[in-house]
């Protein structure tokens, strides 16, 4: 498979700062250190386009990287538990609640879930705004690599009941350290774009 280019374009706090060329837009959101910037690097085979750390709430800007001069990634603050100041929490909260439900160019929401535990009731909530935006939605469940067979198979059933999936909806189990589910996430990314 081959990978497009991509390039950090810019960082927004506000609507007026978001890319205004109109190209597809893929958005990445979970709970804060949920992998989503350690996925996005295993997806672009790039090891710091996306800046990874081990505290939460490292991404506290929209990021919009662009793909293949194409379409853009666009990596949103993590929710939850990040160490910020309660109204710097609900800044962001209003920018991401504005983005997912109003903006044109988004093509596909994918949600990342931490498979080593059960969703949560931000991840609840979160998949109530994007379904009530109507926006196609792919649930990836992340830091697989670090379950066994068994506890993965164990923890997506947990997963799908908690949040009350049909059984055809999508999962993919995902690990930015084997690459598992890198092509399955590719091709629904390509169906969108």
């Amino acid at each position: 498979m081959k990978i497009p280019p991509a390039r950090y374009v810019k960082s927004a706090m506000l609507p007026s700062q978001f890319p205004k060329d109109r190209r597809p837009e893929i958005a990445f959101v979970g709970r804060s250190n949920v992998g989503k910037s350690s996925l996005l690097n295993a997806l672009l085979q790039r090891k710091e386009l996306a800046k990874t750390s081990s505290t939460p709430g490292k991404t506290q800007t929209i990021n919009f990287f662009e793909i293949g001069g194409k379409f853009y990634f666009v990596d949103l603050p993590g929710y939850g538990f990040a160490k910020v100041p309660v109204d710097v929490k609900e800044a962001w909260g209003r920018l991401m609640t504005g983005y997912l439900s109003s903006r044109e160019p988004l093509r596909l929401v994918i949600v990342l879930l931490d498979l080593r535990h059960p969703p949560t009731d931000k991840d609840v909530e979160m998949l109530e705004l994007i379904e009530e935006a109507q926006k196609p939605t792919v649930l990836v469940a992340t830091k697989s690599d670090k379950l066994t067979r068994a506890q993965r198979t164990e923890n997506l059933q947990i997963l799908r009941t908690r949040l009350a999936l049909d059984d055809d909806a999508l999962v993919i189990p995902f690990s930015a350290v084997t690459g598992d589910g890198k092509k399955e996430l590719w091709d629904v990314i390509n169906g969108c774009v």
